[in-house]
């Protein structure tokens, strides 16, 4: 079992191959007994993603700590977002713009609450502590929220690329991140 990651308010706990073919079957029970906490509506419509990190993680074992966590919040293990490490450090898509790559999403209804920032800086420090110090972020332009969250954290743009959910600016950032737990 892959240790949680905590901050003050979050846990980020990993998504299992368990969890993830049971959300994939819809069998939110099932889920729900692996996570400790009901899978969020949110991520239940998150097929592509679940069978993404599950094919990652099958090619690549040493990927599993690296793939998707589930924040749950502290005091009532309600899953707010997701968030994890597109690969594991040093993949080539990377084009030497940092060591690792993160994503996440908050649901709607737990937004504008700090629960980003908290993920990504638990997320981060966990990522130095293990030699991933120079961190990515790929957010599409119009996305002011995740724009203004990265320049509030230090991240700084170096470039823009293409894919196929459309432009994306990438910015890093070295750790520490200002406002790290460290």
């Amino acid at each position: 079992m892959i240790e949680d990651v905590s901050s003050p308010r979050l846990i980020l706990r990993h998504l299992d191959a368990d969890f993830l073919e049971s959300c994939l079957r819809g069998d939110t029970d099932a889920a729900a007994a692996r996570l400790g906490s009901r899978p969020a509506e949110g991520w239940m419509v998150e097929t592509a993603l679940m069978a993404m990190r599950l094919a990652d993680m099958a090619e690549d074992p040493a990927y599993a700590p690296w793939s998707v966590r589930a924040l749950l919040r502290r005091d009532d293990l309600a899953m707010v977002g997701h968030i994890n490490f597109h690969t594991r450090p040093g993949h080539p898509y990377l084009n030497g713009y940092g060591d690792v790559e993160l994503g996440y999403a908050v649901y709607p209804e737990f937004r504008r609450q700090g629960y980003a920032r908290e993920a990504l800086l638990a997320m981060a420090g966990w990522a130095a502590s293990g030699g991933a110090a120079k961190l990515v972020l790929s957010i599409e332009p119009g996305n002011l929220p995740s724009q203004r969250l990265a320049a509030q954290l230090g991240f700084a743009k170096v470039g823009q690329v293409r894919d196929d959910d459309g432009c994306e600016d990438v910015l890093t950032a070295d750790w520490p991140l200002p406002g790290a737990f460290v």
